[in-house]
């Protein structure tokens, strides 16, 4: 299946925006919360260069260095994203917020991150709804949590939860700076500061064990193998399946090696044939097991 990119194309054009128009509103009103805001768009905003990076690497053929091709080129990526999201959004976060707090400033035509915010929001919005989207169709019928779990395209559910992010992340810098002008009190909004950077830092942790699961190799799914298992085993030639070891190498490449258990007393000829068969049948109903190596016992 390809890559729907349309959701990271989304989250990329909304980012650049809000990016800008956060950082400028945050100079011009001195809001530490605003500023978290727009580093975290900014974050967001290489994030999506990155997957895409990964995907376009991904996608490249097969070669005498990589014979198994360049599917964890995405993996690898993703996971350099994810450790973006901690370190520059989250890290940078909590950091202003501490500093705002350590110097409190007051927030100066708090009007502008209002609309500011508002326009954000709308943005950022329409961002998570696509991802979601994009995210429910992959899932299916698959309960949301086993489906991220499961899922083995890194670029959708980081989109997701990035844009997800992104919608609290706006709430908390809207309400922190609505109290700290109602209250004329700075520091919550140093505090709301810090708590969106401990929110990224939340998102990041999630999908650093996510990227780093699939970049370590994850094999193919029980269902899938059992369904493997099924069509070997019912061949004449085929007593039992010995082993199956399997391993995602991109979102729809799979490597698999089998060790089968074959009839006595079978020419070498019927047995290699066999072997043909069974990789074209496997094949034929699971595409995504590009790679099959029948090893007979």
């Amino acid at each position: 299946m390809a890559h729907n990119k349309t959701p990271i194309y989304t989250a990329f054009a909304a980012n650049t925006i809000i990016a800008i128009v956060k950082l400028v509103a945050a100079a011009a009103t001195g809001s530490s919360a605003m500023a978290s805001e727009g580093i975290h768009s900014l974050v967001d905003t290489s994030n999506e260069i990155l997957l895409l990076l990964g995907i376009s690497k991904s996608q490249k053929p097969a070669d005498e260095k990589r014979p198994f091709g360049y599917g964890k080129e995405l993996y690898f990526w993703s996971f350099v994203v994810s450790l973006l999201f901690f370190a520059l959004g989250g890290g940078f976060s909590i950091y202003e917020g501490i500093e705002h707090l350590m110097h409190p400033e007051a927030i100066t035509s708090p009007m502008w991150n209002y609309v500011i915010l508002g326009i954000a929001f709308l943005l950022d919005g329409y961002s998570l709804i696509t991802a979601l989207k994009e995210f429910n169709r992959q899932r299916g019928d698959t309960p949301f949590w086993k489906a991220v779990h499961q899922s083995k395209d890194p670029a959708t559910f980081v989109v997701l939860f990035e844009d997800a992010a992104d919608v609290i992340g706006i709430l908390i810098a809207f309400f922190g700076i609505l109290l700290a002008v109602l209250l004329h009190n700075p520091y919550i909004d140093g505090v709301a500061s810090v708590l969106i950077g401990l929110l990224l830092t939340a998102v990041a942790v999630l999908l650093v064990r996510e990227s780093h699961s699939l970049l370590m190799g994850e094999t193919g799914s029980p269902a899938e193998l059992s369904q493997i298992i099924t069509i070997v085993e019912n061949d004449d030639m085929v007593q039992s399946v010995l082993t199956h070891l399997s391993m995602y190498m991109g979102p729809e490449e799979v490597v698999l090696l089998l060790k089968i258990k074959f009839d006595k007393g079978r020419q070498n000829s019927e047995v290699v044939d066999t072997i043909h068969l069974l990789r074209q049948n496997i094949q034929t109903s699971l595409p995504r097991y590009k790679n099959i190596f029948i090893e007979p016992v």
